[in-house]
């Protein structure tokens, strides 16, 4: 029964408190801010190779300077204090780590991780670290990559050494950042790192990507305190249909099973979806997957981290389908393997600049869903934002309304979806700076902290002050 003061807190044009101990956050991934691509034992990750790629990246841009953190983390967490934010959400760079991506760790690049989390200790920041957000070291993916077991492996193996370096200092970790986006935008259609286009090669990445999780997990429980937290992070594709037909319900369950259970049902049951198998075996009998890679990968999580900017929308072709309304970038070659019947489509309305659908209802039906699936399990939102043509005016103010209207409709479903029963624990606004965003390069700008790219300084937008706000008083203010 939804009480009088329920109803009051979900009407649009009212105030609402999130629970008490609710963490607000922001969140970066190290390709994108750190820089410092050659410094202090670093060397190349698929990203370097990739954007150094002629014609891979908007304007031939790299993240060899970014925005410069790996100098300037001080100047950055001192931000972070200023806005009030209770969490950072930031990824360790592998091969700053462990440069090949075997053997012992280069401490260089753990010295650096420690200062990072000393500072945010020292702020009342809680540090939140991934190990993994899409820089994999070249010479692994020489190698083979993630198709090949190996790197699961090799991946468990730095995950011990980060936990060792950093445990006493970390105390909540997410061992990937959206392994879809490793998987098929990498070895599907190629608009990521390593940009490899094969179909096989993105469902055998997939399931070792589940297998590094897995072992990954293992290996932190092995060695942190027992009240460390660890979780994965996952891009779960709200998809809708496009009408009410019986095939445009199928081509929904089809790209389910592709975007979101080929991690849910290993990593949080034990089990590959039955129909994915069944769609997918004219590509492969999945033999890949070996004899108990199944409980390796179902290991206890404390929470699983939830990435959302928009809704997906699917129909049934007859074969002519297309998936370059996908939002996943443009390439010939599909990041949806053996879904050549499934046709995407944009939704209608405001849209942000990286051309995604507005829709904070796909949100809340998301963070349902998953309640509903998984009661058990805590949720945390890791990321949600949006790209606007952000600008500084003549007088150095950056004014993003249209930001701060994004937040505000998708944080208004959060608060829907707890007082429904979501059990969710926090929010991380993507990102706290403007950054190099993949193939788009420099050219989107996420931030709610604007950087000048040729001077590196940081201004702070109005978005930014409004979400201090919220953060500090746990207050999300009426429309």
């Amino acid at each position: 029964m939804v009480t009088a003061a329920q109803q009051t807190a979900s009407a649009p044009d009212a105030a609402r408190t999130f629970p008490k101990g609710f963490l607000w956050g922001s969140a970066t991934a190290s390709y994108q801010i750190e820089g410092a691509a050659a410094e202090d034992g670093r060397t190349p990750s698929i990203w370097d190779t990739y954007a150094r790629t002629p014609g891979r990246v908007r304007n031939g841009d790299t993240g060899d300077i970014a925005t410069d953190h790996y100098h300037r983390w001080r100047e950055d967490v001192a931000l972070m204090a200023e806005l009030g934010l209770g969490a950072y959400r930031f990824s360790l760079a592998w091969p700053r780590i462990q440069p090949t991506g075997r053997g012992p760790a280069v401490q260089k690049g753990l010295d650096f991780y420690r200062r990072l989390t000393d500072e945010l200790l020292e702020k009342g920041i809680q540090p939140v670290a991934t190990l993994y957000h899409w820089d994999l070291p070249q010479e692994l993916e020489d190698a083979g990559g993630w198709p090949e077991r190996a790197t699961a492996e090799r991946f468990a193996e730095y995950a011990a050494l980060a936990a060792d370096a950093l445990g006493d200092r970390v105390k909540t970790w997410t061992t990937l950042n959206e392994p879809w986006c490793s998987a098929f935008l990498g070895y599907g259609s190629g608009v990521h790192a390593p940009g490899r286009t094969d179909p096989v090669a993105a469902l055998r990445a997939a399931h070792h990507l589940n297998l590094g999780h897995g072992l990954a997990v293992q290996a932190l429980r092995d060695r942190l305190p027992a009240a460390a937290q660890c979780s994965v992070t996952l891009n779960i594709h709200h998809v809708r249909p496009l009408t009410a037909t019986e095939g445009d319900a199928d081509a929904v369950r089809r790209i389910d099973a592709l975007a979101n259970r080929v991690f849910t049902g290993p990593m949080l049951q034990g089990a590959y979806p039955e129909d994915l198998l069944k769609d997918t075996a004219g590509l492969t009998d999945w033999s890949f997957v070996k004899d108990g890679d199944l409980e390796q990968i179902n290991q206890p999580l404390d929470f699983l981290g939830v990435n959302y900017y928009t809704p997906t929308v699917v129909s049934e072709t007859d074969g002519s389908g297309t998936h370059t309304s996908d939002g996943h970038g443009n390439s010939p070659h599909s990041p949806w393997p053996a879904a050549d019947r499934v046709a995407f489509h944009q939704p209608p309305g405001e849209r942000t600049a990286m051309g995604w659908a507005v829709d904070a209802t796909g949100l809340y039906d998301l963070l349902r869903r998953l309640s509903g699936d998984f009661p058990e399990l805590p949720l945390v939102i890791t990321e949600n934002g949006a790209a606007f043509d952000d600008y500084a005016d003549p007088s150095g103010n950056v004014n993003d309304p249209a930001r701060i209207a994004y937040v505000r409709d998708h944080l208004a479903a959060v608060h829907r979806a707890i007082l429904d029963g979501s059990d969710v624990r926090g929010y991380f606004l993507w990102s706290l700076l403007d950054n190099f965003e993949w193939a788009h390069g420099y050219s989107k700008r996420f931030g709610a902290v604007y950087v000048d790219y040729p001077t590196g300084k940081r201004i702070p937008k109005a978005s930014a002050r409004w979400y201090a706000e919220i953060a500090r008083t746990g207050v999300l203010p009426a429309a």
